[in-house]
């Protein structure tokens, strides 16, 4: 069966995909969205996990979405709101007294995070930018690259020394130059490593830090959506269809279609054919060109690539019913209702990342923890509470199985919990432990890596996801990418969909 033709297909349904087909449609084209699954939001969605305890299942707190992103999508209009903004972030300390990270201008760490925003600042314009192609006399390959130059001058001579000189290190080495205490140098490798599968010790894990407090510049700071993150991406649901585009779940689509070297729209599972200009895929890179459009119009070079993209996730999510508020050690009322680390120190992390490496499950991995109910009391039965937890590090198969080691590492999990917040396991009347593989089967996200791809050097910004398809565009005329594998990578942000709806738009002027 076919259909009439739209202007652009818009393959999944996460949020950056969601993001492509607002501006595409406000532009006035008529778009199509497709999402396999029965529901919308990709990993920024809210579900119940126990009966009457609801959770963001993936993704749990929103920090990168750009203000400017926001407003053009009038989520506010479409039903966002929040249940705390400029959310704080500690540091929990087994025995000391929690450390307020980033505090004010009055704090150990002060001087140092203040440099590192400055840097982040600066690079900032680098993430809403396509990145320029390399070995081209195009203008506009030169002048981006010149700006992106520019940005890095504009530092003044000796932050832009500083900041050539940390960029390539790792952040282990980093934390342990420039801040006094454990606990600091932990929360700096924890943001350093979070998401990805590398170690704090691994060279590049800057980037990575200054990647993600980049994207946090302008975004409105750490902020907990009332609802949970599913209400996010329903704002931009609500945004996508008042714009005019037409959204359809249900509808996984089986092969790009391509005519003469074109695009010419997609073939869906169900044998339904829908013809277009263009596509643009929100899944990951391999998925995109290995899979829907199919080696046979790719040149063999760029297949390698694409296959050698790394997709390792080493990330999981703890959620725990409680029949109580949990009481962590030192902390007050108000620092439960923010972002709570276990991350003692860089050297944890890293022997934590260690234990992956065999395939092996973790003694003590790392945790960013929040209590979305303290804010929020309608994700939870009343009087009871929803303990929602980051794990980094985790094995996606470990040589045992999730299936031998699943319950004895929730039991491990509440248990360095409980070590933190005494009692906590006393109050636990349910869990959901969601491994790397769990998260690669319910979201997605290929190898349960969020970002679609390892970010890593080789691997960012003019050679993300490959060279030959990092501005967005694929080497088929007409077939483009929006999702996290694109620059600036994984994380709620919507960037990438914008600037390839940006992309999409020029090729069909």
């Amino acid at each position: 069966m076919s259909v009439a033709v739209v202007d652009s297909i818009v393959v999944g349904g996460g949020h950056n995909a969601l993001v492509c087909a607002f501006y595409l449609a406000r532009a006035g084209q008529k778009v199509l969205l497709l999402e396999a699954a029965d529901r919308l939001g990709g990993a920024a969605v809210t579900r119940e996990f126990a009966p009457g305890f609801r959770v963001s299942a993936c993704a749990h707190l929103l920090h990168m979405l750009p203000e400017e992103i926001s407003r053009d999508m009038a989520l506010a209009r479409h039903g966002l709101d929040f249940a705390g903004t400029q959310l704080p972030t500690t540091a929990l300390s087994e025995q000391g007294t929690p450390v307020r990270i980033g505090a004010g201008d009055t704090g150990p760490d002060a001087a140092f995070r203040a440099r590192l925003r400055k840097f982040a600042k600066h690079l900032r314009p680098m993430l809403n930018t396509v990145p320029p192609r390399l070995g081209t006399d195009n203008w506009a390959d030169r002048s981006r690259l010149l700006r992106l130059a520019w940005q890095v001058r504009s530092l003044g001579r000796n932050d832009m020394r500083e900041l050539l000189r940390i960029v390539g290190m790792n952040a282990h080495d980093l934390a342990l130059d420039n801040l006094e205490t454990p606990a600091l140098q932990g929360a700096l490798a924890f943001d350093a490593v979070l998401g990805g599968s590398l170690g704090p010790r691994a060279p590049g894990t800057v980037l990575n830090l200054l990647v993600r407090m980049a994207a946090e510049h302008g975004s409105g700071g750490l902020c907990q959506p009332r609802g949970g993150m599913g209400t996010v991406t329903q704002a931009m649901e609500g945004a996508a269809r008042s714009a005019g585009a037409i959204l359809r779940t249900g509808a996984r689509v089986a092969q790009i279609l391509v005519d003469h070297d074109r695009a010419a729209g997609v073939v869906l599972e169900s044998g339904e054919i829908v013809a277009a200009r263009q596509v643009v895929s929100g899944i990951d890179p391999r998925g995109t060109f290995l899979t829907l459009l199919g080696s046979a119009h790719l040149d063999a070079g760029f297949v390698r690539r694409v296959v050698h993209v790394r997709q390792r996730g080493m990330t999981g999510k703890l959620h725990l019913a409680l029949n109580a508020a949990p009481s962590f050690r030192g902390l007050d009322a108000a620092s439960l209702r923010g972002r709570l680390l276990i991350a003692p120190s860089s050297e944890y992390l890293e022997q934590a990342q260690d234990s992956i490496k065999y395939g092996e499950v973790p003694e003590a991995p790392g945790l960013e923890i929040t209590v979305p109910s303290i804010g929020d009391p309608a994700l939870a039965p009343a009087g009871q509470h929803v303990l929602s937890a980051i794990v980094q590090f985790m094995p996606h198969t470990p040589r045992a199985g999730w299936d031998t080691l699943r319950e004895s590492f929730i039991r491990r999990l509440v248990a360095l919990l409980d070590s933190y917040a005494p009692g906590l396991r006393d109050h636990v009347v349910a869990a959901e432990l969601l491994t790397p593989a769990d998260i690669e089967a319910e979201f997605g996200l290929p190898g349960g890596n969020w970002h679609h791809g390892e970010l890593a050097f080789d691997q960012f910004l003019m050679m993300r996801p490959v060279p030959g398809a990092a501005q967005y565009r694929s080497p088929v005329d007409g077939v483009f990418l929006c999702g996290a594998g694109c620059h600036p990578g994984g994380g709620v942000m919507g960037i990438a969909g914008r600037n390839a709806a940006r992309e999409v738009l020029k090729h069909a002027a």
